[in-house]
């Protein structure tokens, strides 16, 4: 029997938070987005779109085509705030969430409709729910894999609810342009239209070894995604971790080296402050980054020794990310804390001499940190790090 997932996308959700936080800005062209004179848009609000602006747009661009437009700065703060009620609310539904980005997830909703008769409905009253409580707009898919739920989610924007069955794909899925496939990207699309593939149809139906060649193993997903297959399998996070990690994805695709470094030092923050919550310290550290291309690349290192501390994690997460980091534009980077145990577990393991020593390095670990912090700019390392390093 096929499973019931559901992908909810928040609408424009960066432009609703500044109108829930300014009531005045409702029904106004908004964007989010940088000020300065190269600040591009990151989320445009409806009324914004109907001027031509866009996500990537330059902010000056935006500007020439809407006067009157009201731009804001970005409150992530706020934002992340939001997003936490928005899971909050989606557990009365079900508790199999997995969570694909600030805005939107997958849920498992197979057993909660089992039963139900009208599931447009039922989809309604979840819609009218989350709007009427915390103000946010959201468009719904339903379908029997994530690929589906997550196209369906698409179709109809915003506050939408699209059921996307496989027997609806000849009409609702195969005809839209090869462009608008989930992971086919930007570079990707002009390469398969060069070589016939205008359409998700196309792709479905093609045998083409020029196009296998292209895609490589990825061929076999998409031609699986585009014909109905594909993962079902929910990935939720276990209430008691084996590893804790935090990964984002940037505003807009990004070569630079000092946007890539703030953005990963503030994952590494976050991992830090989720295994501290959890009392986890951990032994093997990973990163990973995605390119424009949705091509994964995760590097991993283990340590002899468990952290769990912001500073330590940060700066051994950049050496695994500067030793494999090749210069290209990537579009997401996470960072992972794993073989994690009790602290004290770790130290019943190891002899008494061990004990002690292994507590020292703790201690001394944790001042660097707390120095680190008092400093704009962190320059105090443990010199056991440095000789591993190598290069200083």
């Amino acid at each position: 029997m096929a499973k019931i997932i559901m992908h909810i996308d928040l609408n424009a959700f960066f432009a609703t938070c500044e109108t829930i936080k300014n009531p005045a800005y409702k029904g106004k062209p908004l964007v989010v987005g940088g000020t300065s004179r190269r600040g591009i848009v990151s989320t445009a609000s409806y009324e914004a779109r109907k001027y031509g602006i866009h996500s990537a747009m330059p902010m000056y661009q935006a500007k020439k085509l809407c006067p009157n437009l009201i731009v804001c700065q970005p409150d992530f703060d706020f934002y992340h705030d939001l997003s936490a009620k928005f899971f909050d609310y989606l557990h009365h539904y079900s508790d199999l969430i997995e969570v694909a980005s600030i805005d939107e997830c997958y849920v498992d909703m197979t057993a909660a409709m089992k039963k139900v008769t009208e599931p447009k409905k039922y989809l309604e009253k979840l819609q009218k729910g989350l709007l009427s409580k915390y103000q946010l707009p959201c468009s719904i898919g339903i379908a029997p894999t994530k690929f589906l739920a997550k196209m369906a989610s698409d179709m109809k924007k915003p506050l939408g609810i699209t059921i996307l069955r496989r027997r609806d794909l000849p009409k609702l899925l195969w005809p839209l342009p090869i462009k608008d496939m989930y992971g086919v990207g930007k570079k990707t699309a002009p390469k398969l239209e060069k070589l016939g593939i205008y359409t998700i149809y196309d792709i479905a139906h093609t045998d083409s070894q020029e196009v296998k060649k292209l895609l490589g193993k990825f061929f076999d997903v998409l031609h699986d995604w585009a014909n109905g297959y594909g993962s079902d399998e929910v990935i939720v996070e276990q209430a008691d971790p084996k590893s804790i990690g935090s990964s984002s994805t940037f505003l807009f695709d990004t070569n630079d080296y000092d946007e890539i470094k703030a953005l990963l030092k503030k994952k590494c923050l976050e991992v830090s402050r989720r295994a501290k919550a959890e009392n986890k310290v951990g032994t093997t550290l990973s990163v990973t980054y995605k390119d424009t291309e949705f091509r994964s690349f995760h590097r991993s290192k283990s340590f002899d020794y468990p952290f769990n501390g912001e500073e330590e994690i940060y700066v051994n997460a950049l050496k695994i990310f500067e030793s494999n980091y090749d210069q290209q534009a990537i579009r997401l980077i996470g960072v992972t804390l794993s073989n994690l145990c009790d602290p004290r577990e770790f130290y019943v393991q190891t002899t008494l001499f061990d004990v002690s020593d292994h507590q020292s390095k703790q201690m001394v670990r944790q001042l660097v940190n707390e120095l680190n912090q008092k400093l704009k700019i962190p320059k105090i390392m443990v010199a056991s790090d440095l000789k591993r390093g190598g290069n200083r």
